[in-house]
């Protein structure tokens, strides 16, 4: 399965055995077969990205892994990595930008191995220091346009992590706000702005911690 965000809502990619075959027109939570064209996928993903009332839709083939190479061959396809990172209090460490709460993260760059971009990317973005990298977590889809209007898809690969140094510094150049510990069932407990697939990794994280 894989659940790609579009304006924060999920377009879930699954197998026929899994929803066993029936389509539904329900127009929050829509289930439909996928038709096998390439191009049919950018219709519903202009459902979620327009339609308000639409809270999230199913789509589902007898090959899966065939249904996301059709979906990832309509979108400029990016890669990035960042990380979840623990200090010593067990604390996570997050970011405000532009409205939301968010983890560092950031774009893969060319010659760096994903490890390298993650460890980077949170130095950068938050100040953090002494930096030890844990185990691969998971890999989260979500797609936005570009200044040009063209379809982006966003592929990350996060890390957890520990850090020694604990002050830290807000990359204000990429518009991040703050960059606080938090720990993290107190945090979602606040019901505060977080993107869909921050709040997926963060409630799994708070299950792998309890």
């Amino acid at each position: 399965m894989y659940k790609i965000y579009i304006n924060d809502k999920p377009l879930t990619l699954t197998t026929s055995t899994a929803v066993g075959n029936n389509p539904s027109s329900e127009l929050e939570n829509m289930v439909a077969r996928y038709t096998g064209n390439p191009k049919s996928v950018l219709n519903y993903h202009d459902l979620l990205e327009k339609n308000n009332k639409i809270q999230g839709l199913t789509l589902y083939a007898d090959d899966i892994e065939q249904l996301f190479r059709d979906f990832c061959s309509q979108f400029k396809v990016l890669e990035a990595a960042g990380g979840v990172v623990y200090n010593e209090r067990g604390e996570a460490l997050m970011i405000y930008r532009m409205g939301n709460w968010d983890l560092p993260k950031g774009k893969i760059e060319e010659g760096e191995s994903r490890e390298m971009a993650a460890i980077r990317e949170v130095e950068e973005e938050t100040g953090a220091s002494g930096l030890e990298l844990g185990p691969y977590i998971k890999t989260t889809y979500h797609t936005y346009r570009s200044k040009k209007n063209k379809r982006i898809l966003k592929v990350t690969y996060w890390y957890r992590m520990k850090a020694k140094g604990v002050e830290l510094v807000p990359q204000l150049e990429e518009d991040i706000e703050q960059a606080v510990w938090r720990s993290i069932p107190g945090f979602m407990a606040e019901n505060l702005r977080i993107y869909g697939n921050i709040k997926e990794i963060l409630e799994a994280e708070r299950k792998t911690n309890v």
